[in-house]
């Protein structure tokens, strides 16, 4: 290819991308495309033709290896979670798309979860849960397998607990998971006051972001709303961070997420945890459902008196990770 009109005439003649940009060195060849059609460049009766073909090689190379899910175009997968690939689509928006049909109705389950948070919740804590920004079915046009997907909203830049956990196997320092266990509860109390038990408070699913001290509570999928039902499924790896309602397959309570919100501060602070919290943490995950705290918020307040016997009165540490 030598000439301006051979350039435009392959934009929009190519069938795929691998005819438009070549298959070897595709970055390559859009740059090669690129010059001969660059505005600039161009001169005369060609420089209309030109332009728009530029645009039009530049957009799809934009789009080059994407999907389209409904009216949203998706590149690469962003994250792999324990039954869904999520997708990032800007603007802190991520989809999220379950691996197996199987699995449509925990999203289901997640997207009404959200919604109840959304509509009951106190609006002031409501960044502590991701936001439901869009639900629907997406039928993949290869195997006709249909979907449930979820577009979520949260901030972006987040890291996981068990991102944390990794990063420091010898234990976070107590002080800095003070905050971050504080948070959660504010998020446990934020969904229990709407009538939502979370289902699966565990490490991968508690997200922190570490600059201002952000905590995110994710993946709903294994939600009960109004104690109608049991925890649907628990992720086998830790199998033995459930408290024992839910391997009965009873119905879950406030207590249940309490429970494994102990269990994985405790994980967080390794050995390093101060006796106090330990004794703290022991309470919170007694065998008993009853026996166990059920109140996020009056938690928060016991949890406060704990940390300033401990540390005296409250002041922001920069978490380096």
């Amino acid at each position: 290819m030598t000439t301006l009109d051979d350039a435009i005439r392959l934009v929009y003649a190519a069938n795929n991308d691998e005819e438009l940009f070549g298959s070897t060195d595709p970055h390559r060849g859009y740059l090669r495309l690129a010059a001969l059609l660059h505005p600039d460049r161009a001169a005369g009766p060609a420089k209309a033709a030109a332009t728009d073909a530029f645009v039009a090689l530049t957009n799809r190379w934009r789009a080059r290896g994407t999907v389209l899910f409904g009216r949203y175009r998706v590149g690469g997968v962003a994250h792999t979670g324990d039954l869904a690939n999520l997708y990032a689509i800007g603007r802190g928006l991520f989809l999220k798309q379950p691996r197996q049909p199987a699995n449509n109705d925990l999203m289901e389950r997640e997207a009404a979860a959200l919604r109840r948070i959304a509509t009951a919740g106190d609006p002031r804590y409501l960044p502590y849960v991701p936001r439901l920004v869009d639900t629907f079915r997406h039928r993949d046009p290869g195997s006709g397998a249909e979907r449930r997907v979820n577009v979520l909203g949260s901030v972006p830049h987040l890291c996981s607990v068990a991102d944390l956990i990794r990063m420091r196997p010898d234990g976070l320092d107590p002080r800095d998971a003070a905050w971050i266990w504080r948070r959660l509860l504010v998020a446990l109390g934020l969904a229990h006051r709407a009538g939502v038990v979370h289902g699966a408070v565990l490490p991968e699913h508690i997200l922190v972001e570490t600059t201002e001290h952000g905590v995110v509570l994710v993946d709903w999928c294994y939600s009960v709303i109004d104690r109608l039902d049991h925890v649907p499924a628990m992720v086998p790896r830790y199998a033995d961070w459930y408290p024992p309602e839910v391997h009965k397959r009873q119905a879950p309570s406030p207590g249940t997420d309490i429970a494994m919100a102990a269990r994985s501060m405790t994980a967080l602070m390794g050995e390093r945890a101060p006796a106090a919290l330990l004794a703290f943490a022991s309470g919170c995950t007694l065998p008993s459902p009853q026996s166990r705290p059920d109140d996020a918020w009056q938690l928060l307040a016991e949890l406060d008196d704990v940390l300033e016997r401990l540390y005296g009165a409250r002041k922001f540490r920069p978490l380096e990770v």
